[in-house]
Formats: C-alpha cells, structure tokens, sequence
C-alpha cells in the first residue's frame, strides 16, 4: 500500500511538472490524514528529503525534484546549421554550411535538455550581426565559408544582413555637423568589415563585371524609346489614318500640351489639332471643373501616366509623363516650356493679348518659335542634367587660363555691352557682368537651348542679332544679343549631323554679347572680332578648343580605380554642377535615358518634403546607387551591382575631395565683373 501510494505521488507530481509546474495539491486542510500524503513523506524521508509536517503544501514541489531525478537522459539538439543544408530554407541568418549528412530524429517530448552546440552572435563596426553555431572549442569565423543556394533565397530571408533596414547610425545629422562633410558619410556607409551578404552575393558570380555593358531591364516605359522623337505618320485611307496616328500618339512616353484658358489649343508636342483636340477638350473641362470649385488641380494619374498640370495667367501648361519623374520635376519643365513662350512675347504682351480677348490664338504671335519648344520638350524627354538639378555646366580649364580670357573681356569691352558670354559645346566658358548683376541659369539655358538644341540660329551662319526677353532678369522688356560662332574642330566647313543626340553637341564657340540697346549692333559686332582676335593672340582661343575637343574626362580619370560608372555634383553656392563623360558604359541614347531616371529618383527622394535622410543607398538588380546632399554640395552616382556600401561610400569621397582640390577649375567662381 506504501509503495502503490509513493509510485502514485511521483507519478502526478512529474506529470505536473511536465505540464508546467503548476501545483494541484488539494487544500491544506484536505490533506491531513491522508494516507497516501504520509506514505510520500515516508518515502521522501528514505532518500534523504526532509518534509516539515507543519508544511503539507511542500510535498508537491518535493515530488517534482524526485521526478526530475527519475528522468532518462535526452539525445542533445541537432546543430542549427543543419537546417541551412540545401533544399531547407533558411531564416536564420547565418552563411555557414553544416558538415552532418542528415539531420537527426529530434525528440518527441518536450525537453529541457542543453545542446552541445552553442549559438554566438558576433557584432561588425557597420552594426550588423552575425549569427552562428560552434562548439565550446571554436573560434568565430573570419567571413562566411559557404554559399547556400541561390541568390533569390537571399530575398526572402527575414535575417539576411544585406537589407537595408533602418538603424540608429542611419540618421547621421549630416545638416547640423561642422566638421568635414565626407566623413560623415564614411560614418553612415563605410565600415572595415564588409556585411557578409555583400560577400556572400559576389561569391555567385565568376564570370567578369557585367557592368561593363551597363544593361538595364527593358520595361514598358522605355521600350520603343528609340521612336519616342519620330514623327507621327498615317495609313493609306482617312480612317486607317486617324487610327494609325491615335496608336502612335498614344505610344509615346511624354507628352507637353499648352492650351489657354478658354481651351484653345496654343502647342503640342506629338499630333496635329485634329488629333489632340478632343484630348485638350477633356483636359479643359476638368480643369475648369476644379476650378469652379475654387480648387486648382495640379496634377492625377490616369493609365499609367502622371499627368501635371500648371497655370500661368491665361495658359495651362500640361505634361503627361510615363518616365517616372515626379510633380516638381515636371513642374520645372513645364515652368521652362513657360518661359520659352515669355522670351518671345514678354509677359505685359502675353497679358494684353487675353486680356481684350479670352480666345485669342496664341500660334500666330508664337509663330516661328514651334522649333524651339520641341527641342527644349525633346530635351527633357531624353533627360537633361541641367534641368534636374537646375545648375550649369561650365568646361574645365585651368584658373589661370580662365582669369586670362576674363581680362581679355573686361579689356575689350564696349560701352554698351551688359552680358558677354563665351559657350563652347554647351558649357559655359567665361562670363563679363555687372557688378552685383548675375544672369539665372533659366535664362541661360533658354539661350543654350536656342544656340545649341534647336540649331536655328546656327543654321542661318555668320552673326546673328536676336531680340529676346530673359524671364528670369527681367520679364517686362526684350534685349538684344549678338551671337558669332568659332568652329572649334581642326576642320571647317563640316555639316550638321542630325542623328546626334542630346550631350554631342556640335564642335562649336559661341561669342554671345548681350546689350538693352536695340541699336548697338555694329559696336557689339567691333567688339566680337576684337575679342576673338585677342583671345586667338594670347592662346586662349587654342586652350578652349583644345578642352572641347578633349570632351569630359571618364570618371576612372578622376578616380583611379572607382567603382563608379558616372556621377553629377553640384556646387550649391555656384548654382553649377559638374559631371564625367557618359563613355563608355551609356553609349546609346536608350541607356543615358535609363541613367537620367535613376538621377530623378534619387533626386526626387532625397528632396521629398518629407525626407529627413539626406544619405541614400539604392540597391537595384542591374546598379547601386548613391544620393548624398549637404548644404555645400549635391552628389548623385551610379556604380556596378556588386559594388559594396564601403566602396561606393569611399568613391563618394574621392569625388568630393577631387571637386575642392579642382574647384576654379571646373566650377566659374565669380567671373568677370565690371
């Protein structure tokens, strides 16, 4: 009886202890005089447990360490890198391959048994964390032995190290720091050791950089990309016509509408007015809708396209875009579509002309200018860093040779003169102004645009004497330039090539003075071949066509040994970027145009009105790209797809010591003032 009641004990109170823990004993008073309690003590008392008789609440937990002592021994865990074996998916993080064949039979039960293999958690100066298994007598290993699998496993994994989670060392106040700006961005993304998914992901690939081709994947936005400037053409019959061209209209990646307020169609991209009439009549009406709401509508996404909309005074100006660019990018294209129109007509003219009539046609006091609103429309289709960072680009040369060609300005300038420019390829060159006057980069581009997009003035040859309103100078008068052009090449008398696109601008010098006198003409024109006679004497007329011809150096030239592929940085107090040649990794239109969308959204994210990072790390398949803004400098590069954070963050660096070392010499500090 003894013994049936000290087995029957045990057995509940290790039951219980399976279950938990928790105690079942009946009540205090309840146990007393019950036999099979005394006959636990009896039996606890043999094997050396002392049980206070006053303390009957105690027999339950002394026969829950009697039960532990009567347990089997388990067979230990399997090791956690078991489970990393081929075919297992993996969520724990770790890069080590296990050397078992075959995982073991784990226990059914549930169990308190210790394994021999111990976890360890080793921490990197980057922050991250890696876990692994080793037993008692290992060491933690250097970098990752193995790979499992294929890369996509790496996607999916909740511990992978190669995310890009958010940490505490991500909001680096790179805005408040004085110190030097690039070891603040050493601080966020370089780090001794490397992530081991950076590693673990270049161990896949033996073959050389594919990066060396710089392919992008084809999606339905730049697909076709090529025909996006071609013009549309019809069928045979009318209605097959109209079909065709509704096809190809619809087709095309960006469009640019300008209508006025009473919906009268002033300028199209793509399409005639048959066409695109009953596209501007539906956008008019909702405008007009809104509008009678007192809201303005400034923009929704319809099909795919992100159509924006802006007014001024009497127009609407609309861009219809399927490239990925966002509200104020547009909004500034549209604003130099706007400006365009202001440099012909000037705004008190724009304004008088709707105000004594609301339906006035708008095309015949813009007539002649359709060519240069297509190119500058064609422009930002194909992408212009210009106009993304809404700075400009100067040509390199030396300090010196510069202030020499500024003084040859200063020295031969003429009493009317208010503007001298020297542009060679697009980029300015030198510039004589006012003191405490300075023309905006707007402005300049809209005379870029007209001297080296839209060929227009090139193509008449000689001197040219353009009357032209500056928007950004002052909206409400016209002033005068004179332009002259200098062949820059070794040959002369070489014809325009029309399938050049955007950045291979001709081989020309342009001398472009700019007066508010309408009758300086021939004083602008004595004043032009003084200069250039003196620039030729001096050299300096040599040095500029030397620097054109030798174009922008290739970003390994800047940076030895850079992982970097290309990069745009602008001086923000200059309001001038800089920029290395697209060779030869964007060598066709279509992969400049894939690289300039990658630009806008690095831009785009770094300028967000919410965006508080002002360091951005983007891993895509076929790049990895940097955005680093301070309140010096803006910086924006593209690198491989298996270039690391380390890497990219040290290339950054280099770039932005190599722009202060060369600043007077890519960057115009000052110019010529007088």
């Amino acid at each position: 009886m003894g013994h049936d009641s000290e087995e029957s004990a045990a057995t509940s109170n290790g039951g219980t202890a399976a279950d938990g823990g928790h105690d079942i004993s009946p009540p205090q008073g309840e146990n007393r005089g019950d036999p099979a309690i005394e006959d636990t003590a009896a039996a606890t008392k043999e094997l050396g447990v002392h049980v206070e008789p006053s303390a009957p609440s105690q027999s339950s937990s002394t026969s829950r360490r009697l039960g532990d002592e009567h347990r089997p021994p388990l067979p230990p865990r399997p090791g956690t890198l078991d489970i990393l074996k081929e075919g297992n998916h993996n969520t724990g993080g770790t890069s080590q391959r296990s050397k078992q064949s075959a995982r073991p039979n784990l226990q059914s039960t549930a169990t308190i048994a210790l394994s021999r293999t111990d976890i360890h958690t080793q921490s990197y100066p980057d922050g991250s964390r890696e876990t692994y298994a080793a037993s008692a007598e290992t060491t933690p290993p250097s970098k990752p032995a193995g790979v499992f699998g294929s890369i996509k496993r790496f996607k999916g994994l909740s511990g992978s190290e190669g995310g890009d989670s958010a940490s505490v060392r991500s909001y680096a106040p790179t805005l408040e720091a004085g110190g030097d700006a690039e070891s603040l961005l050493g601080e966020v993304l370089g780090a001794s050791q490397e992530v081991p998914a950076w590693k673990l992901l270049s161990t896949q690939y033996e073959a050389p950089d594919p990066f060396d081709t710089f392919m992008f994947e084809d999606n339905e936005a730049t697909v076709d990309f090529y025909r996006e400037f071609d013009e549309l053409r019809g069928g045979e019959s009318g209605e097959q016509n109209e079909e065709q061209q509704l096809t190809q209209w619809q087709s095309k990646r960006k469009h640019f509408l300008i209508l006025s307020s009473a919906g009268k169609p002033i300028y199209n991209r793509h399409g005639d007015d048959n066409l695109i009439s009953g596209y501007i009549g539906m956008i008019q009406t909702i405008i007009s809708f809104y509008e009678g709401a007192n809201d303005h509508l400034k923009g929704f996404t319809a099909a795919g396209a992100r159509f924006v909309i802006m007014s001024q005074g009497p127009l609407y100006l609309v861009a219809i875009s399927k490239l990925g660019e966002n509200d104020a990018q547009l909004r500034v294209q549209l604003e130099a579509l706007y400006m365009q129109i202001l440099s012909t007509l000037t705004l008190p003219t724009l304004t008088h002309l709707f105000a004594n009539r609301a339906s006035t046609d708008l095309r015949r006091p813009l007539q002649g200018t359709e060519p240069l609103l297509s190119a500058l429309a064609d422009t930002f289709t194909r992408g212009s860093p210009p106009t993304l960072l809404s700075a400009l680009e100067c040509l390199k040369v030396r300090k010196s040779q510069r202030q020499v060609i500024n003084d040859t300005l200063l020295r031969t300038r003429c009493d009317t003169l208010l503007y001298g420019l020297i542009v060679a390829s697009g980029r300015l060159v030198s510039v004589v102004r006012p003191r405490k006057h300075s023309l905006h980069p707007s402005d300049l581009q809209l005379i870029f645009n007209m001297l080296f997009e839209a060929r227009g003035v090139k193509a008449g040859g000689g001197e040219n004497w353009i009357p032209l309103c500056l928007p950004g100078f002052n909206k409400n008068g016209y002033l005068y330039m004179y332009v002259s052009f200098v062949s820059a090449s070794e040959g002369h008398g070489e014809e325009p090539d029309d399938d050049r696109n955007e950045t291979e601008h001709q081989d020309e010098i342009a001398v472009l003075l700019i007066s508010a006198n309408k009758e300086s003409f021939y004083d602008l024109r004595t004043m032009k071949d003084t200069l250039v006679k003196e620039l030729e004497k001096n050299d300096s007329m040599a040095i500029i066509k030397s620097a054109v011809r030798r174009g922008r150096p290739a970003a390994t030239d800047i940076v030895p040994g850079t992982v970097l592929r290309h990069f745009l940085y602008k001086s923000r107090a200059n309001v001038q970027f800089t920029m290395p040649s697209y060779e030869p990794h964007f060598t066709t239109l279509l992969d400049r145009r894939r690289l300039l969308s990658l630009y806008h959204t690095l831009h785009a994210n770094v300028h967000a009105k919410n965006a508080h990072l002002k360091v951005q790390h983007c891993i895509r398949r076929e790049s990895v790209s940097l955005a680093w803004v301070t309140p010096l400098f803006e910086l924006y590069c593209v690198a491989g797809p298996h270039s690391t954070r380390n890497a990219l963050a040290q290339s950054a660096n280099k770039v932005v010591q190599w722009v202060r070392r060369e600043e007077e010499r890519v960057f115009i500090i000052g110019g010529a003032v007088f």
